[in-house]
């Protein structure tokens, strides 16, 4: 086999920014929708298996967290198997591993077997088709990377209107047994998605300048190096502080509403309307964020999404009717929206398409911490208190202290470096290329020609499938 090769993509390949790319943003918009909304989807079933199993609400809640929990904590080891083995592999593997866990929860017998087979199985299914979806995404667009992140992101909010609704009517038809067999079969999409995620093809150069393109690309599995860029660690603090309260308005707002006196079907449209208004708001969000004056300073409207985030939860907590609750759902859809849109987005934008691979696994790691904590405090919180303004009140601070820590930390310390390479390794990249193009002055003269003019007049080729350990599943 000898040395590791990292699946950074082609050095020097300009991304095609439409083409084949719609494809992989198509697949992508229905491995983030899977991704974020089925944990919530499954609990539809919660009420069957508490009569199935004898056990409590509480019981159940286990198999959405070790959904989640798995999708954020398994974040360096898909950046390994990337890394290794490439982006399209990694996600039909995912993709079977998905489907083949709700497939066997159907046929348990037990709790702690549907926590391994839905929980665990599936979760880790997830989150191999969740990192390398948005690794391709950032290969395929450049230009157009803030539109496509946002239209991606809006998978997540399109699917939790449909899957819910859909998991109810298979409750309904087929109990939950049959029900997770069906998901399960409708997880294989997941498959189909992967076998988009075809890797870009350089355009063709003289034997001369290939071999040093060959030994460039020995890297490491996991690039801890990430750490060393000060914009990377203000952004992975600042995350895992917004994810403390981010999730939690939604969890808590439908109960909020019960308390109040408001029918149950009533309570549960207030989701139905954060999730309409999040359908609309991450789309609009990423055509704004590529405009040409904002794109530079993306990382100040992703703060400002997160002060809105924010400020939203504190006005939510002074809410006392239905009506003040769903114009709290609008703002929380929009500014909710926003952050779904532009945080990938601004993670690229900080350490560039080299080094996401790693850098998107361990952001996701420190996440995973907090998503465990931040749900579960704040319903202490609620059982200490009985009050939900507290909790809309500690959810608000939290996010908006983030937002602070993000952009202040951005101004004094990142500032300055903007101009600058992302990484050495990327300097060193560059004057490499260089060099070689230096070899072969023939050459050198009409390569700016030569790719200009197989960009325009081949774009498809920019997706070819290339002969790599990626492509040869």
């Amino acid at each position: 086999m000898g040395a590791v090769v990292a699946d950074d993509g082609p050095s020097g390949v300009k991304a095609p920014d439409g083409g084949w790319g719609w494809a992989v943003l198509f697949g992508c918009f229905i491995i983030t929708g899977f991704s974020y909304a089925f944990p919530k989807a499954v609990s539809v079933f919660f009420k069957e298996l508490i009569r199935e199993f004898g056990i409590g609400y509480s019981d159940t809640a286990w198999i959405s967290s070790i959904l989640l929990a798995m999708l954020y904590g398994t974040g360096p080891l898909c950046s390994v198997c990337v890394n290794r083995f490439g982006c399209r592999p990694v996600m039909l593997v995912g993709g079977l591993f998905a489907s083949m866990g709700m497939v066997i929860a159907s046929f348990c017998t037990s709790i702690v077997q549907v926590y391994l087979t839905a929980g665990v199985i599936t979760g880790l299914g997830l989150a191999l088709n969740f990192q390398p979806s948005l690794i391709m995404l950032n290969r395929y667009f450049d230009k157009r990377r803030p539109l496509a992140n946002g239209l991606s992101a809006a998978g997540s909010p399109v699917f939790l209107c449909a899957l819910s609704p859909l998991g109810q009517i298979l409750q309904h038809e087929y109990g939950w047994r049959g029900g997770f067999l069906i998901l399960g079969g409708m997880l294989l999409n997941c498959c189909v998605c992967g076998a988009l995620m075809r890797p870009l093809e350089p355009p063709k150069k003289s034997e001369d300048t290939k071999e040093p393109a060959e030994k460039k690309v020995k890297k490491k599995l996991l690039d801890f190096s990430v750490f060393k860029d000060g914009g990377f660690v203000i952004y992975t603090l600042a995350a895992s502080i917004m994810v403390l309260g981010l999730f939690v308005p939604p969890v808590f707002v439908v109960s909020y509403a019960k308390d109040l006196g408001y029918q149950d079907t009533k309570a549960a449209f207030l989701l139905t309307i954060l999730g309409f208004i999040d359908i609309f708001a991450r789309p609009v969000c990423g055509m704004v964020a590529g405009l040409k004056w904002v794109r530079p300073r993306c990382v100040y409207l992703f703060s400002f999404a997160m002060i809105f985030n924010g400020f939203t939860d504190l006005m939510g907590s002074m809410s006392v009717d239905y009506g003040g609750l769903v114009v709290f759902c609008i703002f929380f859809g929009i500014s909710y929206g926003m952050v779904g849109a532009l945080q990938f987005e601004v993670l690229m934008a900080i350490v560039g398409t080299q080094k996401f691979s790693s850098a998107i696994g361990l952001v996701l790691l420190a996440e995973a911490m907090a998503v465990l904590i931040g749900p579960p405090s704040a319903g202490k919180l609620l059982d200490a208190t009985g009050r939900y303004m507290f909790v809309f009140i500690i959810a608000g601070i939290e996010v908006t202290t983030s937002a602070l820590v993000l952009a202040l930390g951005n101004f004094f310390c990142i500032k300055k470096k903007s101009e600058e390479p992302h990484t050495k390794e990327e300097a060193a990249e560059r004057e490499e290329l260089n060099k070689s193009e230096d070899k072969t002055p023939e050459d050198a003269k009409v390569d700016s020609i030569e790719v200009e003019q197989f960009l325009k007049d081949e774009p498809e080729k920019n997706g070819e499938v290339v002969t790599s350990p990626e492509t040869c599943v």
